[in-house]
């Protein structure tokens, strides 16, 4: 990539548009990774009510052993980056290639961006539920209404929902004139990128590149979806063997994992396709 130099180029730098991590909210960090690349998780179901019998040697009901299921979370998202900064460079370049900025914006625009997209893809492909129609001015509070009424008859918990909403979506809903805003942003404790509630949910627009494809708004909750960062690592080096500047790595060691008996607490409305 050619360097541009500060005889022809501003000494500004143009910084261009970023988001801070969005998806912190919807996920947990609840299983222990240290020191294993896999997680078993069981899961133990529930034994069905009977009638009681006076009589007879089994009144409880007939006795059957519980069995369980287990989900195996295995790490598979290994990156890392590096580049360097020539000193020559740098110094041509009224010093605005800063090792420590340059850093800063890569993990601002490119590593923070790629564990949002892969945290909404993993949430919306594991759900519980998923819904494809086409969304109007006229219909898309009905969606949203429709998404609540089906987690609560699938006994998803009504806390500790949030909404991840596409731009088109929050476009159309601020146009429904059966839809009248909440605003909690004076609340005590405001998630980021929050703009208000929707029936007490948490609304956060996302641009389209960060929501997954045809997806036009998805409700979750951080219990169903875990995703641990288990190496986050930057490293500047100071004129390493054969670099006359620096030379930047990074590596991110990180998945997400939407757990089986917690699926049904995410609802996903995707546009219809022919």
């Amino acid at each position: 990539m050619a360097i541009n130099y500060a005889a022809k180029y501003s000494s500004q730098i143009d910084e261009r548009f970023s988001v801070e991590a969005l998806s912190a909210p919807a996920v947990n960090q609840d299983f222990d990774f240290v020191g294993v690349k896999t997680v078993n998780v069981y899961s133990v179901p529930t034994a069905p009510m009977n009638d009681y019998s006076r009589t007879g040697s089994n009144r409880y009901g007939t006795p059957n052993e519980l069995e369980n299921s287990v989900q195996e979370l295995t790490m598979t998202q290994d990156r890392s980056f590096t580049y360097t900064i020539d000193r020559g460079n740098y110094n041509d370049t009224q010093m605005i290639n800063s090792a420590g900025a340059s850093l800063q914006r890569q993990i601002r625009e490119v590593i923070v961006p790629e564990l949002d997209k892969y945290r909404f893809k993993t949430i919306c492909e594991g759900a519980g539920t998923t819904i494809t129609g086409n969304m109007s001015k006229s219909n898309v509070y009905g969606l949203f209404l429709d998404a609540q009424e089906a987690l609560m008859d699938k006994n998803a918990p009504g806390g500790g929902r949030i909404a991840y909403v596409s731009s088109a979506f929050y476009k159309l809903i601020k146009q429904d004139e059966t839809f009248i805003k909440q605003s909690d942003i004076a609340q005590s404790i405001a998630l980021r990128g929050q703009v208000g509630t929707v029936d007490g949910i948490p609304i956060i627009p996302i641009a389209k590149s960060y929501m997954p494809d045809g997806v036009n708004f998805f409700i979750t909750n951080r219990i169903a979806c875990t995703s641990p960062v288990k190496l986050s690592e930057y490293k500047i080096h100071d004129n390493p063997p054969g670099i006359n500047g620096w030379l930047v790595e990074g590596r991110l060691y990180y998945d997400a994992f939407v757990l089986n008996n917690k699926k049904n607490a995410i609802y996903v409305h995707k546009t219809a396709t022919a």
